[in-house]
């Protein structure tokens, strides 16, 4: 191919490849514990250590094979460090921690290399080891979803990057370190993946030694190296699908069901399939050292056909952007707890959308696999880090064995066990509590028909965030999907829905259920429950902020929905101006609409970005690539709301005007 070289070095074998190839990333923080994600390119010892100026709070060494070890291949092993504290960490202060690798511990003459050796532009000025705040009051989040590698845009988090390196100046205040970072889903697109990635992630396959594991139902290719081999391996996978009439139905709702021609046009030609492209992904998405041993030009011109040659050209453009500025993405996620839910996105576009495509995917071998490997990507590169005491030790040590001695018995019953997993949410004891929903495995399936949406969550699920939330002042809630979206577009997603096309259009929104409706706003009425609520969404692909109260309650509590989408992805600009536009017409204050809608008892009110930003003063729903940014008082209140944009601006959503309350 005559693509523009990205700069690689080319090697046979893995000699050269550094000690650490994706981390550090700052995971679970509190007064007992610090948790750092690591991989590194040897079972190496390790040994973490944190600090309070230059006074070592605690030290752990880690062993090869610890608690938190797994092998994901040959040349690419995963560490969660986990540290105990004898006495509890300072809270408001600034801590460092290091990490220390002996590349050879049988050797007595290899020195211990601490990150500043290994990695020196991880870094920010003249430190020497990564620095952060375990906070006692939550003041100050950031947060954003939908990170698309080979989207146009740049990448939304080189302004977390940003943030943080302003929260070190000298005049700068503590109150400028976020207390955390908050990814509300789609961190990876598994479905839809560009043809460059999808190269590198293959030869990262062969160089770490990643699974290649055994794949039941598709044909004609066995194992990972088959499919590899394919005619179908670039922008063709759609086609690899069985022929019979299960595999048919499956390929409407599982591949074909993603396109959306009316919102956004999604794409599963590349869709990942083994366990092996999925850990690839993640390794690619968080750092940016493995690119150097790729070259995005491997991909001989036989396997392209003229137009996918032409698409692999433009998607190359930008990765080769998104790659420019992972080595600032790595340094920030090193200096600030970040958390972590699925949506979609982290597993396959319209995942567990209706009940019908519940069946359609979980009743065939190919599509069930291709889930569960995401799943257990998403388990040691996301959800483990949250809180590892969810993770019983057996599942790990089942994963563990999967990885290291698959066969198809013992990855179909691990995949089996992760499917019946109802310990993906988590909730953190904070100031005010955090509480993250899983809006993607406890479905509400619609009595209705097999077409029907199901509700986010199921009866139970909400009964225990009820109980979990009773006695609480103040929660900032986090829902991968917003619970108070904008009205219109979820009208124009029950019309779809009512013709059978709920998959068409993504229709998956809070009220498109009416039990799961009925239970989330039966909670915010509840007197029990907490009076502030911040709502942090993400997945639409644009940016809204609403005030929500009770009408007629003088007790009302307040309710924010606060929406950053997307990172890297946009929505279609054209159109989300008309459905703004029309949204504040047909929904406005006094609209007799209002009360067709299931949050009739419900007023709600749309921040205006700041008057003086001329561009957006009437606008509601912005529409750009960066990340939300809130500051919280002492009651949990929002002091800003914030738009943070890649190309530099600061967007804040004021308050509105009362007329507008609809």
């Amino acid at each position: 191919m005559s693509a523009q070289k990205h700069s690689t070095q080319n090697i046979k074998d893995a000699s050269d490849l550094p000690l650490i190839l994706a981390g550090p990333i700052v995971r679970h923080v509190d007064s007992g514990q610090l948790v750092v994600w690591l991989v590194t390119s040897t079972a190496a010892t390790l040994a973490m250590t944190c600090y309070e100026q230059d006074q070592c709070l605690g030290r752990e060494v880690f062993e090869a094979g610890h608690a938190g070890y797994v092998k994901l291949g040959q040349h690419a092993h995963l560490h969660l460090l986990q540290l105990s504290p004898e006495q509890s960490f300072p809270q408001d202060q600034w801590l460092t921690y290091d990490i220390g690798i002996d590349a050879d511990p049988a050797s007595e003459t290899t020195a211990v290399q601490w990150l500043f050796d290994t990695q020196p532009e991880l870094m920010y000025g003249d430190a020497k080891r990564p620095d952060f705040i375990i906070k006692s009051r939550i003041d100050h989040v950031l947060h954003g979803s939908c990170r698309k590698p080979h989207h146009i845009d740049t990448d939304g988090l080189l302004r977390v990057d940003g943030a943080l390196a302003a929260a070190r100046q000298p005049n700068a205040e503590m109150a400028d370190q976020p207390a955390l970072l908050i990814m509300s889903g789609d961190q990876i697109y598994a479905d839809d993946v560009g043809g460059p990635v999808l190269s590198a992630i293959q030869q990262l396959i062969e160089l770490l030694g990643l699974p290649d594991d055994p794949v039941e139902g598709l044909d004609n290719c066995s194992c990972g190296k088959e499919l590899r081999a394919s005619a179908h391996n670039f922008y063709g996978r759609t086609s690899l699908l069985p022929d019979d009439k299960a595999g048919a139905t499956l390929r409407e709702t599982f591949f074909l069901g993603a396109q959306k021609p009316i919102f956004t046009s999604a794409n599963a030609d590349n869709h990942l399939i083994t366990l092996g492209e999925v850990l690839a992904m993640y390794l690619l998405v968080w750092s940016p050292v493995l690119w150097r041993y790729v070259d995005l030009d491997d991909v001989p011109d036989a396997e392209l056909r003229p137009k996918e040659q032409a698409r692999y050209q433009d998607e190359l453009v930008y990765i080769q952007s998104f790659v420019e500025g992972l080595d600032k993405v790595q340094r920030a996620l090193a200096h600030v707890p970040v958390y972590m839910i699925f949506d979609d996105h982290d597993v396959t576009d319209d995942w567990n959308l209706t009940r019908g495509w519940e069946e359609s995917a979980y009743g065939q071998p190919f599509s069930r696999r291709i889930i569960g490997n995401a799943l257990i990507g998403y388990l040691l590169c996301q959800g483990w880090g949250n809180k590892p005491e969810k993770f019983p030790e057996d599942l790990l040590d089942q994963v563990r064995c999967v990885i290291e001695h698959d066969t198809q018995q013992a990855h179909d019953s691990l995949v089996d066990r992760l499917l019946k997993f109802r310990s993906w949410h988590y909730s953190l004891d904070t100031q005010p509590r955090l509480v993250v929903l899983d809006t993607r495995t406890q479905r509400w399936r619609s009595e209705l028909g097999k077409g029907q949406p199901s509700g986010l969550m199921d009866w139970e699920a909400l009964s225990d965030l009820q109980q979990e939330l009773i006695g609480q002042e103040a929660v900032i809630l986090v829902s991968p999907a917003p619970i108070f979206g904008v009205k219109l577009i979820e009208v124009v997603q029950r019309i779809f829905t009512w013709f059978g096309y709920a998959l068409t259009v993504d229709a998956e929104n809070w009220m498109a259920h009416r039990g799961a409706a009925h239970v989330i706003l039966n909670i915010f009425r509840h007197p029990k429950t907490p009076q502030h609520f911040v709502i942090l969404s993400g997945d639409v692909h644009y940016s809204f902020a609403y005030d929500v109260r009770l009408r007629d309650h003088e007790d009302t509590p307040k309710i924010w929905q606060i929406t950053s989408s997307g990172i890297k992805s946009t929505f279609p600009e054209s159109l989300l101006r008309v459905f703004d536009r029309l949204n504040r017409w047909l929904f406005a204050s006094h609209s007799p609409l209002n009360w067709f809608t299931r949050r009739r008892d419900m007023n709600i009110r749309p921040r205006r970005p700041a008057e003086h930003n001329k561009r957006y003063r009437h606008q509601r729903l912005l529409n750009g690539n960066g990340i939300g940014r809130i500051r919280l008082d002492e009651q949990g209140e929002p002091e800003v709301i914030e738009a943070l944009w890649v190309d530099g601006q600061d967007i804040e959503f004021g308050t509105g005007y009362e007329r507008d309350w609809h």
